[in-house]
Protein backbone atom coordinates (compact mmCIF):
# COMPACT_ATOMS: atom_id res chain seq x y z
CA UNK A 1 0.00 0.00 0.00
CA UNK A 2 1.60 3.61 -0.95
CA UNK A 3 2.40 6.05 1.46
CA UNK A 4 -0.92 8.16 1.03
CA UNK A 5 -3.51 5.27 0.55
CA UNK A 6 -3.67 4.44 4.10
CA UNK A 7 -6.49 1.51 3.57
CA UNK A 8 -8.70 -0.25 0.67
CA UNK A 9 -11.12 -3.07 0.91
CA UNK A 10 -13.54 -4.20 -1.70
CA UNK A 11 -16.59 -5.59 -0.27
CA UNK A 12 -18.07 -9.06 -0.59
CA UNK A 13 -21.70 -7.94 0.72
CA UNK A 14 -21.80 -10.22 3.86
CA UNK A 15 -19.47 -8.54 6.17
CA UNK A 16 -16.31 -9.41 4.29
CA UNK A 17 -13.88 -7.96 2.04
CA UNK A 18 -10.36 -8.18 -0.26
CA UNK A 19 -8.19 -5.73 0.44
CA UNK A 20 -7.26 -4.28 -3.00
CA UNK A 21 -3.76 -2.31 -3.77
CA UNK A 22 -2.93 -0.38 -7.24
CA UNK A 23 -5.08 0.04 -10.28
CA UNK A 24 -7.26 -2.40 -8.63
CA UNK A 25 -8.55 1.06 -6.43
CA UNK A 26 -9.72 3.03 -9.05
CA UNK A 27 -11.77 0.30 -10.77
CA UNK A 28 -13.15 -1.01 -8.10
CA UNK A 29 -14.54 2.54 -7.40
CA UNK A 30 -15.78 2.97 -10.29
CA UNK A 31 -17.53 -0.78 -10.49
CA UNK A 32 -21.24 -1.43 -8.94
CA UNK A 33 -20.03 -3.20 -5.92
CA UNK A 34 -19.02 -1.45 -3.00
CA UNK A 35 -15.28 -0.24 -2.50
CA UNK A 36 -13.58 1.43 0.09
CA UNK A 37 -10.34 4.06 0.08
CA UNK A 38 -8.69 5.68 3.05
CA UNK A 39 -6.57 8.51 2.58
CA UNK A 40 -3.94 10.48 4.24
CA UNK A 41 -4.55 13.77 3.49
CA UNK A 42 -1.23 15.08 4.92
CA UNK A 43 0.74 13.51 2.21
CA UNK A 44 0.68 15.73 -0.98
CA UNK A 45 -0.03 12.75 -3.32
CA UNK A 46 -3.47 12.28 -1.87
CA UNK A 47 -5.06 15.62 -4.25
CA UNK A 48 -3.14 14.05 -6.91
CA UNK A 49 -4.48 10.82 -6.91
CA UNK A 50 -8.17 11.71 -6.00
CA UNK A 51 -7.99 14.60 -9.04
CA UNK A 52 -6.80 11.54 -11.17
CA UNK A 53 -8.45 8.69 -10.32
CA UNK A 54 -12.04 10.06 -9.05
CA UNK A 55 -12.39 12.73 -11.29
CA UNK A 56 -15.58 11.73 -12.17
CA UNK A 57 -16.77 12.78 -8.94
CA UNK A 58 -18.30 16.89 -8.50
CA UNK A 59 -14.87 18.99 -7.73
CA UNK A 60 -16.58 20.58 -4.59
CA UNK A 61 -16.35 17.04 -3.53
CA UNK A 62 -12.42 17.06 -3.44
CA UNK A 63 -12.47 20.25 -2.25
CA UNK A 64 -14.48 19.55 0.99
CA UNK A 65 -12.84 16.56 2.20
CA UNK A 66 -9.51 17.82 1.87
CA UNK A 67 -10.46 21.18 3.48
CA UNK A 68 -7.84 22.03 6.28
CA UNK A 69 -10.23 23.30 8.52
CA UNK A 70 -13.43 21.45 9.05
CA UNK A 71 -17.13 21.24 11.32
CA UNK A 72 -19.27 18.50 11.41
CA UNK A 73 -21.60 18.44 8.59
CA UNK A 74 -23.67 16.37 5.58
CA UNK A 75 -24.11 17.78 2.79
CA UNK A 76 -26.35 15.62 0.05
CA UNK A 77 -25.62 15.52 -3.42
CA UNK A 78 -27.77 13.07 -5.77
CA UNK A 79 -27.81 10.15 -4.10
CA UNK A 80 -24.21 10.37 -1.99
CA UNK A 81 -23.37 12.90 0.64
CA UNK A 82 -20.46 14.57 2.08
CA UNK A 83 -19.90 13.95 6.04
CA UNK A 84 -17.63 14.95 8.02
CA UNK A 85 -17.15 13.89 11.64
CA UNK A 86 -14.98 14.06 14.97
CA UNK A 87 -14.03 11.74 17.22
CA UNK A 88 -12.29 11.73 20.60
CA UNK A 89 -8.49 12.42 20.52
CA UNK A 90 -7.47 9.17 21.79
CA UNK A 91 -3.39 9.06 20.05
CA UNK A 92 -0.37 9.46 22.00
CA UNK A 93 0.48 12.74 23.61
CA UNK A 94 -2.69 14.02 22.15
CA UNK A 95 -5.32 16.28 24.25
CA UNK A 96 -8.61 14.22 24.12
CA UNK A 97 -10.70 17.92 23.65
CA UNK A 98 -8.61 17.76 20.42
CA UNK A 99 -11.19 15.90 18.41
CA UNK A 100 -10.06 14.46 15.36
CA UNK A 101 -11.74 14.40 12.25
CA UNK A 102 -12.94 12.21 8.87
CA UNK A 103 -13.83 13.43 6.01
CA UNK A 104 -16.32 10.84 3.82
CA UNK A 105 -17.64 10.92 0.46
CA UNK A 106 -19.87 7.92 0.58
CA UNK A 107 -22.78 6.83 -2.15
CA UNK A 108 -24.26 3.04 -3.03
CA UNK A 109 -20.93 1.70 -4.48
CA UNK A 110 -17.96 3.90 -2.95
CA UNK A 111 -16.95 5.62 0.12
CA UNK A 112 -14.06 7.42 -0.22
CA UNK A 113 -12.44 8.77 3.17
CA UNK A 114 -9.68 11.16 4.78
CA UNK A 115 -8.25 11.54 7.62
CA UNK A 116 -5.04 14.25 8.90
CA UNK A 117 -4.72 12.52 12.14
CA UNK A 118 -4.77 8.95 13.71
CA UNK A 119 -8.81 7.50 13.83
CA UNK A 120 -8.67 4.31 15.46
CA UNK A 121 -12.74 3.99 14.44
CA UNK A 122 -11.23 3.21 11.21
CA UNK A 123 -8.69 0.81 12.41
CA UNK A 124 -11.45 -0.77 14.31
CA UNK A 125 -13.71 -1.46 11.24
CA UNK A 126 -10.69 -2.53 9.45
CA UNK A 127 -10.21 -5.45 12.01
CA UNK A 128 -13.86 -6.08 11.58
CA UNK A 129 -13.91 -6.22 7.71
CA UNK A 130 -10.75 -8.70 7.56
CA UNK A 131 -12.84 -11.00 10.37
CA UNK A 132 -15.75 -10.88 8.22
CA UNK A 133 -18.00 -8.88 10.42
CA UNK A 134 -18.03 -5.74 9.06
CA UNK A 135 -20.40 -3.76 6.86
CA UNK A 136 -22.01 -5.19 4.16
CA UNK A 137 -22.98 -2.36 2.54
CA UNK A 138 -22.42 1.74 2.16
CA UNK A 139 -25.60 2.20 5.05
CA UNK A 140 -24.08 -0.54 7.43
CA UNK A 141 -20.85 1.54 6.87
CA UNK A 142 -22.03 4.58 8.26
CA UNK A 143 -23.84 3.05 10.90
CA UNK A 144 -20.86 1.25 12.48
CA UNK A 145 -18.67 4.18 11.73
CA UNK A 146 -20.46 7.05 14.06
CA UNK A 147 -21.12 3.75 17.01
CA UNK A 148 -17.28 3.24 16.79
CA UNK A 149 -16.79 7.09 16.86
CA UNK A 150 -19.62 8.29 19.57
CA UNK A 151 -18.36 4.71 21.64
CA UNK A 152 -15.12 6.03 22.07
CA UNK A 153 -16.70 9.24 23.25
CA UNK A 154 -18.73 7.56 26.47
CA UNK A 155 -15.60 6.64 28.99
CA UNK A 156 -14.26 10.45 28.14
CA UNK A 157 -18.03 11.78 29.28
CA UNK A 158 -18.02 9.72 32.45
CA UNK A 159 -14.49 10.75 33.59
CA UNK A 160 -15.26 14.28 32.90
CA UNK A 161 -18.70 14.32 35.03
CA UNK A 162 -16.49 12.05 37.66
CA UNK A 163 -14.37 14.93 37.55
CA UNK A 164 -16.99 17.41 38.19
CA UNK A 165 -18.27 15.51 41.55
CA UNK A 166 -15.08 15.51 43.01
CA UNK A 167 -14.72 18.95 42.17
CA UNK A 168 -17.84 19.77 43.70
CA UNK A 169 -17.01 17.99 46.71
CA UNK A 170 -13.67 19.71 47.43
CA UNK A 171 -15.73 22.58 46.83
CA UNK A 172 -18.12 22.50 49.59
CA UNK A 173 -15.83 20.57 51.66
CA UNK A 174 -12.35 22.90 51.74
CA UNK A 175 -13.57 25.63 49.39
CA UNK A 176 -9.96 25.36 48.15
CA UNK A 177 -9.25 28.56 46.13
CA UNK A 178 -6.96 26.99 43.92
CA UNK A 179 -9.71 24.88 42.97
CA UNK A 180 -10.86 27.39 40.49
CA UNK A 181 -8.35 26.17 37.94
CA UNK A 182 -9.90 22.55 37.93
CA UNK A 183 -13.48 24.40 37.56
CA UNK A 184 -12.06 26.21 34.29
CA UNK A 185 -10.28 23.00 33.00
CA UNK A 186 -13.31 21.27 32.80
CA UNK A 187 -15.85 23.98 31.28
CA UNK A 188 -13.41 24.49 28.72
CA UNK A 189 -13.16 20.63 27.93
CA UNK A 190 -17.54 20.90 28.20
CA UNK A 191 -17.65 23.56 26.06
CA UNK A 192 -14.78 22.33 23.44
CA UNK A 193 -16.64 18.69 23.52
CA UNK A 194 -19.83 20.49 22.65
CA UNK A 195 -18.52 22.74 19.90
CA UNK A 196 -17.68 19.53 17.92
CA UNK A 197 -20.86 17.22 18.83
CA UNK A 198 -23.70 19.08 18.94
CA UNK A 199 -23.10 19.98 14.62
CA UNK A 200 -22.93 16.50 14.76
CA UNK A 201 -25.74 15.82 16.20
CA UNK A 202 -27.46 17.52 13.35
CA UNK A 203 -25.71 15.99 10.70
CA UNK A 204 -26.45 12.58 12.18
CA UNK A 205 -30.40 13.71 12.30
CA UNK A 206 -30.36 15.02 8.49
CA UNK A 207 -28.70 11.63 7.65
CA UNK A 208 -31.44 9.54 9.28
CA UNK A 209 -34.01 11.78 7.44
CA UNK A 210 -32.06 11.74 3.83
CA UNK A 211 -33.90 9.54 1.68
CA UNK A 212 -30.81 7.51 -0.07
CA UNK A 213 -30.99 4.33 -2.00
CA UNK A 214 -28.15 2.69 0.07
CA UNK A 215 -29.79 3.96 3.41
CA UNK A 216 -32.63 1.20 4.47
CA UNK A 217 -35.02 0.65 7.32
CA UNK A 218 -32.67 -1.41 9.43
CA UNK A 219 -29.84 1.13 9.19
CA UNK A 220 -32.69 4.19 9.92
CA UNK A 221 -32.85 2.20 13.12
CA UNK A 222 -28.94 2.24 13.77
CA UNK A 223 -28.77 5.60 12.71
CA UNK A 224 -31.45 6.51 15.39
CA UNK A 225 -29.73 5.04 18.02
CA UNK A 226 -26.80 6.52 16.79
CA UNK A 227 -28.30 10.00 16.80
CA UNK A 228 -29.79 9.02 20.38
CA UNK A 229 -26.33 8.90 21.72
CA UNK A 230 -25.02 11.81 20.59
CA UNK A 231 -27.46 13.68 21.83
CA UNK A 232 -28.01 12.38 25.71
CA UNK A 233 -23.94 13.26 24.90
CA UNK A 234 -24.77 17.06 24.16
CA UNK A 235 -27.04 17.09 27.06
CA UNK A 236 -24.75 15.79 29.65
CA UNK A 237 -22.21 17.88 28.21
CA UNK A 238 -24.50 21.14 28.70
CA UNK A 239 -25.24 19.90 32.07
CA UNK A 240 -21.58 19.59 33.10
CA UNK A 241 -21.03 23.12 31.97
CA UNK A 242 -24.01 24.20 33.98
CA UNK A 243 -22.55 22.93 37.22
CA UNK A 244 -19.16 23.90 36.63
CA UNK A 245 -20.72 27.49 36.65
CA UNK A 246 -22.55 26.25 39.35
CA UNK A 247 -19.53 25.37 41.59
CA UNK A 248 -17.75 28.48 40.46
CA UNK A 249 -20.42 30.98 41.73
CA UNK A 250 -20.38 29.00 44.83
CA UNK A 251 -16.71 28.96 45.50
CA UNK A 252 -16.58 32.37 44.64
CA UNK A 253 -19.17 32.92 47.59
CA UNK A 254 -17.36 30.86 49.90
CA UNK A 255 -14.55 33.17 49.16
CA UNK A 256 -16.64 36.34 49.34
CA UNK A 257 -18.19 35.19 52.48
CA UNK A 258 -14.47 34.55 53.75
CA UNK A 259 -13.11 37.67 53.11
CA UNK A 260 -16.24 39.55 54.28
CA UNK A 261 -15.87 37.84 57.84
CA UNK A 262 -11.78 38.60 58.03
CA UNK A 263 -13.03 42.41 57.07
CA UNK A 264 -15.68 42.20 59.85
CA UNK A 265 -13.18 40.80 62.11
CA UNK A 266 -10.47 43.62 61.24
CA UNK A 267 -13.82 46.27 61.21
CA UNK A 268 -14.52 45.49 65.04
CA UNK A 269 -10.77 45.09 66.37
CA UNK A 270 -10.42 48.85 64.73
CA UNK A 271 -13.66 50.05 66.19
CA UNK A 272 -13.01 48.82 69.77
CA UNK A 273 -9.41 50.77 69.77
CA UNK A 274 -10.30 53.79 67.91
CA UNK A 275 -11.05 55.05 71.01
CA UNK A 276 -7.92 53.76 72.57
CA UNK A 277 -5.88 55.47 70.81
CA UNK A 278 -7.38 58.66 70.61
CA UNK A 279 -7.35 58.94 74.58
CA UNK A 280 -3.93 57.34 74.72
CA UNK A 281 -2.92 60.01 72.10
CA UNK A 282 -4.75 62.90 73.73
CA UNK A 283 -2.99 61.89 76.85
CA UNK A 284 0.55 61.13 75.60
CA UNK A 285 0.62 64.82 74.36
CA UNK A 286 3.92 66.86 75.67
CA UNK A 287 2.12 69.74 76.78
CA UNK A 288 1.51 71.14 80.48
CA UNK A 289 -1.91 70.29 82.60
CA UNK A 290 -2.01 66.66 81.57
CA UNK A 291 -4.43 65.02 84.27
CA UNK A 292 -2.30 62.78 86.37
CA UNK A 293 0.90 63.66 85.88
CA UNK A 294 1.81 63.85 89.17
CA UNK A 295 0.02 61.03 90.40
CA UNK A 296 1.89 57.88 91.24
CA UNK A 297 -1.61 55.42 90.58
CA UNK A 298 -2.46 57.36 87.57
CA UNK A 299 -1.75 54.51 84.85
CA UNK A 300 -3.66 52.06 86.81
CA UNK A 301 -6.29 54.26 87.00
CA UNK A 302 -5.99 55.23 83.20
CA UNK A 303 -5.85 51.31 82.49
CA UNK A 304 -8.94 50.09 84.18
CA UNK A 305 -10.76 53.00 82.28
CA UNK A 306 -9.70 52.03 79.08
CA UNK A 307 -10.95 48.79 80.42
CA UNK A 308 -14.03 49.99 81.20
CA UNK A 309 -14.49 52.13 78.27
CA UNK A 310 -14.09 48.58 76.07
CA UNK A 311 -17.05 47.08 78.15
CA UNK A 312 -19.17 49.73 77.02
CA UNK A 313 -18.11 49.05 73.64
CA UNK A 314 -19.14 45.65 73.53
CA UNK A 315 -22.19 45.81 75.51
CA UNK A 316 -22.85 48.66 72.56
CA UNK A 317 -22.15 46.75 70.21
CA UNK A 318 -24.27 43.54 71.69
CA UNK A 319 -27.05 45.85 71.79
CA UNK A 320 -26.82 47.28 67.98
CA UNK A 321 -26.21 43.45 67.15
CA UNK A 322 -23.39 44.22 65.62
CA UNK A 323 -21.76 41.18 67.23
Amino acid sequence: MSGHILLAYGFDGKGGGTALNGKEISQHLEDDKLAWVHLDANDPKTPEWMQAEISYLDPFIIEAILAEETRPRLTEIGDGAIIILRGVNLNEEGDEEDMVSIRLWIDAHRIISVQRRNVKAVKTLESKIKAGTGPANSGRFIGMLLSQLFGRFEPVLTALDERTDDTEEAVIRDGNTQLRKDITDIRKKAIVFRRHMSPQKDAVSQLRMAEFSWIDDKDRRHLQENYNFVLRYVEELDAIRERAQIVKDELANMISDRMNKNMYILSMISAVFLPLGFLTGLLGINVGGIPGSENTSAFLIFCGFLSFVILMQLVIFRKLKWI
